[in-house]
């Protein structure tokens, strides 16, 4: 059986966030218990161009592999079998990575926010707010969402588009109005300066912060982090090297390194995770390869049983 290539549309057929919150769900167990691999991403540059590389192995799945992109971040996973070492798969990956994000932040959300959780506050109405806000859907029963973006048309489209019944989408003005009252707080943005405020935070709340994956991009002021009583990280490693967020409090002395645990092993049941309903939860989120990987091998699986995909003149 030689190697599979899946484009975006034979990947789009068959991944759905079920599909991606069992993907992800796993590959975090696994690697709380040791048997999964990650390694974080490297950044190359060269001229005028970029180079991202990110690889993980989950035996468990039967894989392991890499991401890479370049310029423009078209996406691509490379899969390979961790029983023959053969290349089995190769994959586009940008709505694969859109999933799998939301995912991470569903899998965080079912173990860290509180089981009543039921409003939630987005801030972001981009291409990641909408597998955010449907991975959430799919953990707890929510009703109503409020969601701010600084472009009124962007919200606006944002509620029209992910409105469905019985739920209740609120376009919002100002940031405030979507964190207030809030179980679960979600700043998926592309901002370099913090855009949710310690002082806005509220006990019991749970957030979910997924945009702040260079040292140079902040979406929580370290006040935020500092509140949090719990907080964790998709890996401690690649959190060392690419959260602004957290890198900045420790800096200034309003967290440590030791506060910081990895969503894994509260997945594993190694770290209690929420402790009771008052407390306010943080997962930071920076996109491993172990999401990817893992995500890809079932999307695979499924595409080998449809029969999509091209299998290419090599193994």
């Amino acid at each position: 059986m030689g190697a599979l290539y899946l484009t975006e549309q034979d990947v789009m057929q068959v991944l759905t966030m079920p599909l991606a919150l069992q993907a992800v769900e796993t590959a975090f167990r696994e690697l709380g218990e040791g048997r999964a691999q990650n390694q974080p991403r490297r950044r190359l540059r060269a001229g005028r161009g970029g180079l991202s590389i990110m690889a993980a192995a989950v035996p468990a799945l039967g894989a392991m592999g890499y991401k890479a992109y370049g310029g423009g971040a078209r996406m691509k996973v490379f899969l390979y079998s961790t029983e023959s070492g053969q290349l089995i798969g190769i994959l586009d990956a940008n709505r694969l990575g859109q999933m799998r994000t939301g995912a991470a932040s569903g899998v965080a959300t079912k173990y860290l926010a509180r089981a009543d959780a039921s409003v939630v506050g987005l801030i972001g109405a981009g291409f990641q707010a909408r597998s955010q806000l449907e991975a959430i859907m799919a953990q707890r029963p929510i009703t109503d969402v409020r969601v701010y973006s600084r472009t009124a048309d962007r919200r606006e489209a944002f509620a029209r588009d992910m409105a469905a019944a019985p739920l209740s989408i609120t376009p919002v003005a100002a940031i405030e109005e979507a964190v207030r009252g809030a179980d679960i707080v979600v700043t998926a943005t592309s901002t370099r300066e913090p855009v949710l405020a310690g002082a806005l935070l509220e006990p019991g709340q749970h957030v979910n912060a997924i945009g702040a994956n260079s040292l140079t991009r902040r979406e929580l002021d370290e006040a935020a982090v500092a509140r949090a009583n719990v907080i964790t990280v998709d890996s401690r490693e690649q959190a060392a090297m690419e959260c602004g967020d957290i890198v900045f409090a420790i800096d200034r002395g309003l967290a440590q390194w030791e506060q910081v645990h990895e969503l894994a092993a509260v997945v594993a049941g190694h770290h209690p995770g929420r402790r009771s309903a008052s407390e306010i939860t943080l997962f930071e989120s920076q996109g491993l390869a172990l999401e990817d990987v893992a995500t890809a091998a079932l999307v695979l699986a499924e595409a080998r049983q449809r029969g999509l995909g091209l299998e290419l003149p090599f193994t």
